[in-house]
């Protein structure tokens, strides 16, 4: 019980928090506005000049606001309905409760990572500490050898590890297609990298991200009881990453920036993920103390 409150306190300072980050990140305006800057490479780069996100290059700093718009109006509400449902005693708002945890905490590691320093650091570092304690006592919370009793026999396990390796290895080759031609033909710098020092994204998803995926998806096909506790997570989470990338690639496009092939490619991913997550979810029992081996012990006669 202890560390069921536990949890639900990180999870509401975690709202409050995330309200505070990505309001401040839609309405802020003060600054001179857009102008250029020369990198340490040499190369002009567009500033994008306002707000929260002024020292920022333009076209990450328009993706940083839509992602705050999903975690507004997606991420934090989705996060308190499903602490309720787990509250309840649901598996299936456990799943749904880590997953947006594991949203939350990917988030701010990037926030906190990429983002030029702001006002908001102390927030994002909070966030970022906030999410991970809540994220790891969920996924503690798990009985994870007998998860598998607790799918029904009709899970599509083919596909939603299937999708997670095949949504692994795609991105994995978008990312580098952006990070290898440069290496080969000496130019080093991808263009993308603007005036920052690294590719924070593109790291950590080869890095960490893609091989969890991938790994989750192998143990899910193997009907290992991690997998039935990691993909299930790691689908809730793409859910909703996927969401903000896409709403990422619709700002990109509306602001005149070449959104191809990307504007394909992520947001087929993101109804993906949702649709497998649905899947996942349906087949979860009804009860955490519901096991289908209990179903099929309760059903026979008595000898």
């Amino acid at each position: 019980m202890s560390q069921r409150k536990t949890v639900a306190a990180l999870a509401i300072c975690i709202a409050i928090a995330a309200v505070i980050a990505a309001t401040t990140g839609i309405v802020s305006s003060q600054g001179p506005g857009p102008y250029q800057y020369p990198s340490i490479r040499g190369e002009s780069v567009t500033i994008y000049g306002k707000g929260i996100y002024q020292h920022m290059s333009a076209e990450v700093a328009i993706q940083g606001i839509a992602h705050d718009y999903v975690t507004l109006f997606i991420g934090v509400p989705l996060l308190l309905l499903s602490l309720i449902w787990a509250g309840k005693n649901s598996l299936k708002g456990r799943f749904l409760l880590a997953g947006t945890l594991g949203y939350f905490f990917v988030t701010y590691l990037f926030f906190l990572t990429m983002g030029t320093f702001n006002q908001l650091f102390l927030v994002y570092a909070s966030l970022l500490g906030l999410s991970f304690f809540a994220l790891a006592l969920t996924l503690l919370s798990f009985e994870v050898p007998k998860l598998p009793a607790q799918f029904h026999e009709r899970t599509p396990v083919k596909l939603a590890g299937g999708f997670l390796i095949f949504s692994a290895f795609s991105i994995a080759m978008l990312w580098l297609s952006i990070v290898v031609p440069p290496l080969l033909d000496g130019s080093i710098y991808p263009p993308s990298l603007e005036h920052y020092t690294t590719l924070i994204v593109q790291g950590l998803d080869l890095g960490l991200l893609l091989p969890l995926a991938f790994v989750s998806g192998i143990l899910l096909l193997r009907k290992n009881p991690w997998g039935y506790l990691l993909t299930p997570v790691y689908i809730v989470f793409l859910s909703i990453l996927m969401t903000a990338l896409t709403a990422k690639i619709i700002t990109m496009g509306l602001n005149g920036y070449n959104i191809v092939p990307v504007v394909f490619i992520i947001p087929t991913f993101a109804a993906l993920s949702v649709w497998c997550a649905v899947l996942l979810l349906k087949n979860v029992a009804t009860s955490s103390r519901t096991s289908r081996m209990e179903q099929i012990h309760m059903t026979q006669p008595a000898h």
